[in-house]
């Protein structure tokens, strides 16, 4: 592994035990930066201090290069986070360091002007679907998580870290990397997956083009031709010429690996929440019976009645009803089972 060079700049005359300086966002979280020749880590402790000794709980955040800190060009700066900002983050810090690891090639803070309508950081505005190229090939399962092994190493070195309990946790496609995270770190003591899919990825295309035809919403032809063009994409991500040209294949490839053959590999204790209005889950129903086939009892899980992908009521047009959330409930169970 390549040695790597840490540097924490300052805005707040805190010192760490290593002689370094804090940069303190918002008032509301500690930036750090791992730099390497190819690569930037940049990560943050929602705190502004960090005198209290306690162990990790790593939040892996679901797909799209949003930044962790968004600034609208006349409010006041906010931090989304990774989408931590929907939990009760409070009661997280009561017990442990929340981590968040920015995605990759992408900016820690940028102006609301230079994100697209799904808050994800674009070149050119003028072009808001175009994703960077360097985004478009970090962004893979394996990156993922060698990327958040460096943060744990890093972590693991510091005095205000406590080693009794690793918590590893992500939603939708950060739970494929929390679980790569646990299956192959030892230090790691309990495993969260929220809303995940447990087939990977690209069998959820399938079924929302069954559903589709089921409901009479398109023709079985027309289902049957997009089912078609769907294998001719995932073929085409397993072809490195046309990965060449499309490098975003890459998401596609690394992250429609069946995460249930890793969970059933782990040992450790592990959580599973999803909510039964989301065809990212509709799988997870399943995954009960390959825990009883294999004699594990390691499971936990929780199924949430009638919330969609983010723990939100459905109101009658299926749309989210977004006065109805449900995540600070969803997290904080999670967070009292760790606890246990």
């Amino acid at each position: 592994m390549q040695k790597l060079q840490i540097t924490l700049i300052l805005f707040i005359f805190t010192q760490l035990n290593f002689a370094q300086k804090l940069e303190i966002i918002n008032n509301q979280a500690i930036l750090f930066s791992l730099k390497e020749k190819k690569d930037t880590i940049n990560f943050i402790v929602i705190d502004t201090k960090l005198e209290e000794k306690k162990p990790i709980f790593l939040f892996c955040q679901g797909s799209l290069p949003i930044p962790l800190f968004i600034k609208p060009e006349k409010e006041e700066m906010w931090m989304y986070g990774g989408g931590i900002t929907n939990f009760d983050f409070a009661e997280i810090k009561k017990h442990y360091h929340l981590i968040v690891i920015s995605m990759p090639e992408t900016p820690v803070i940028a102006n609301e002007k230079d994100l697209n309508s799904s808050f994800s950081y674009v070149p050119d505005s003028s072009e808001p679907r175009a994703l960077s190229l360097a985004y478009e090939q970090a962004d893979y399962l394996e990156n993922y998580e060698s990327r958040a092994n460096k943060v744990i190493h890093f972590l693991q070195q510091q005095k205000w870290v406590d080693h009794s309990k690793l918590i590893v946790a992500g939603h939708s496609q950060g739970s494929k990397v929390a679980t790569l995270i646990a299956l192959n770190n030892k230090k790691v003591t309990h495993l969260g997956l929220f809303s995940t899919n447990p087939f990977g990825r690209i069998d959820q295309l399938l079924r929302e083009e069954r559903k589709a035809a089921e409901s009479k919403a398109i023709t079985w032809e027309t289902a049957d031709k997009n089912m078609e063009e769907t294998y001719q994409m995932y073929r085409d991500a397993y072809t490195p010429d046309s990965v060449k040209v499309k490098p975003y294949l890459l998401a596609w490839k690394s992250f429609s690996r069946p995460l249930v053959n890793d969970w059933l590999k782990i040992k450790i204790p592990t959580y599973l929440a999803y909510g039964t209005n989301d065809t990212t889950a509709d799988l997870c129903d399943l995954v009960p019976l390959f825990y009883i086939q294999n004699s594990k009892n390691n499971l936990t899980y929780k199924r949430y009645l009638g919330l969609d992908h983010n723990f939100y009521e459905r109101k009658e047009n299926g749309q989210p009803d977004y006065d109805k959330e449900h995540w600070p409930e969803v997290m904080t169970n999670f967070v009292k089972w760790t606890l246990k």
